[in-house]
C-alpha cells in the first residue's frame, strides 16, 4: 500500500512539473511573438531623424532617414548567405548634411567582388539603427592587411573609421552591386514552440509509465493478498 502510494504521488507531482513547465513556455511563446512583432513594426515604421545622441537601448531598430555624402573607404565584415554562399557585408563612413560622420552598412557583396569599386558622393539613406551583439571568446581578430572582419564590433568599426559608434543597416539600395541586408527579426530564435512541445510530450510519457507502474503495483498487491 505503501508502494503504491508513493508512486501515485510521485508520479502525480512529476506530471504536475512538466505540464506546468509546457504552460510556462506557451506563455513565453505568446510574450515572444508579441517582442518580435514589436520589432518588426518599429523596423518597418516610417523612417525619421537621426537622434542627436542615438541609445543602444532605447533607439535600438529605429527606422531613420540620413542625407549626406559617402566619402571612399570601407570595411569588408566577413558573412555568409544561405543559398549563396560566402560574402562580405560592406561597412561605410557617411557624413551627413549636419556634419556627422556615422557607419553605414551597406549590404552584401560576394567574395569576388570585394574589392570591387562602390557609388560613392551624395545620397539619402533609409535603414535601421543597430548595435550588433555578434562578439564572442571565439570571434578572431581582424586581418586588417586584407580588411577583413568577422563581426559587426560598432565600437572597433567607428574607431577604424573615425566615426561616431552609431551604426545605420541601409534598406535602400547605395550602390547597383549591393545586396542590402536589412534589418529583421528572421534571425532572433523563438524555440518556445517546440519547447512547449517537449514538455507536454515528457508529461504524456510521465503519465502514461506512471498509470503502467500503479497498475503492476495494484495487480502485485492483489496478487499477495491471495
Amino acid at each position: 500500500m505503501r508502494s503504491f502510494l508513493f508512486l501515485t504521488v510521485f508520479g502525480v507531482a512529476g506530471l504536475a512539473l512538466l505540464a506546468a513547465l509546457g504552460v510556462w513556455q506557451v506563455q513565453r511563446l505568446s510574450w515572444k511573438q508579441g517582442v518580435l512583432a514589436e520589432i518588426d513594426a518599429r523596423v518597418n515604421a516610417e523612417p525619421v531623424a537621426l537622434p542627436a545622441s542615438p541609445d543602444p537601448r532605447a533607439d535600438r531598430f529605429l527606422a531613420v532617414a540620413v542625407t549626406g555624402t559617402m566619402p571612399p573607404g570601407e570595411i569588408r565584415v566577413l558573412v555568409s548567405r544561405k543559398m549563396i554562399g560566402a560574402g562580405y557585408r560592406i561597412i561605410a563612413p557617411f557624413v551627413t548634411d549636419t556634419g556627422r560622420r556615422i557607419l553605414i552598412d551597406r549590404g552584401f557583396v560576394p567574395v569576388a567582388q570585394g574589392a570591387a569599386a562602390r557609388a560613392t558622393g551624395p545620397m539619402r539613406i533609409v535603414g535601421n539603427l543597430h548595435w550588433p551583439d555578434e562578439i564572442d571568446a571565439f570571434t578572431p581578430a581582424p586581418d586588417r592587411g586584407a580588411n577583413i572582419w568577422f563581426a559587426r564590433d560598432v565600437a572597433m568599426l567607428a574607431g577604424e573609421l573615425g566615426t561616431e559608434p552609431v551604426l545605420v543597416v541601409a534598406r535602400s539600395r547605395t550602390d547597383p552591386g549591393v545586396t542590402p541586408l536589412r534589418v529583421d527579426t528572421a534571425g532572433i530564435p523563438n524555440d518556445h514552440l517546440a519547447y512547449a512541445v517537449t514538455w507536454f510530450g515528457l508529461a504524456l510519457v510521465w503519465g502514461a509509465m506512471t498509470g503502467y507502474f500503479l497498475w503492476r503495483s495494484r495487480a502485485r498487491n492483489r496478487s499477495d493478498a491471495k
